[in-house]
């Protein structure tokens, strides 16, 4: 399976979620990719849209590798196997962590009209365009976690095994299409994988802001 883009995958997606429209749901997109797909879970499932913030921290001579990610709220979260088979240092992951805060508020400051939807209480999904290690989605889930939501479902359009496995242990429920035995790259499992810049995201999340977002 293919998938033409993240709207498709995010309405092929939304299409084996529909037990959670009873929920009113609040259907959070880990920028960038992930929201694209979130919007369109959101159009065919219902309920309320917001972004939830978090940033992989990636290897240093392996970006697309993540040893970690961070979030709002003060939240990070290891890959330990990833840091102890790829010899990260210490001062190493700190210098990275550095950057991708500063990148994490810079996101906030442009992507955040206002204050966050509140979660307490809400059946939570949490939608990304694809799982390689997890890592970030895990991140998102703890976030989740500190404002006590009723439900913590995490819906992907592919992901790996081991990700998946991982995502089980701490979501009350993971929906995902597609597992490969083999994911080579997230972007493997579409035609159009487009980095997406800011300004497209903001006109996802609010397609009135008059206000322009960086690039």
């Amino acid at each position: 399976m293919i998938y033409p883009d993240r709207v498709a995958a995010g309405r092929a997606l939304g299409g084996v979620l529909g037990h959670l429209r009873v929920a009113d749901p609040l259907v959070l997109g880990l920028p960038r990719g992930g929201v694209p797909v979130a919007v369109a879970v959101r159009d065919v499932i219902g309920g309320d849209l917001d972004v939830l913030l978090v940033r992989k921290l990636g290897v240093p001579w392996q970006p697309e590798l993540a040893m970690g990610a961070i979030g709002e709220d003060d939240v990070r979260v290891l890959n330990y196997d990833v840091v102890r088979h790829t010899g990260v240092t210490p001062d190493q992951l700190a210098d990275i962590e550095v950057v991708e805060r500063a990148e994490l508020e810079r996101r906030r400051r442009i992507l955040r009209a206002g204050p966050p939807i509140d979660l307490k209480d809400r059946t939570v999904v949490i939608v990304d365009d694809g799982m390689a290690t997890g890592a970030t989605v895990a991140a998102a889930c703890e976030i989740a976690g500190l404002h006590e939501p009723r439900r913590v479902v995490v819906a992907v359009p592919v992901s790996s095994v081991e990700a998946l496995h991982r995502i089980r242990e701490i979501a009350d429920e993971v929906v995902c299409p597609l597992v490969p035995r083999a994911l080579g790259g997230v972007g493997g499992a579409y035609r159009d994988f487009h980095q997406l810049t800011d300004a497209e995201v903001v006109k996802l999340l609010r397609p009135t802001a008059s206000r322009d977002a960086d690039q």
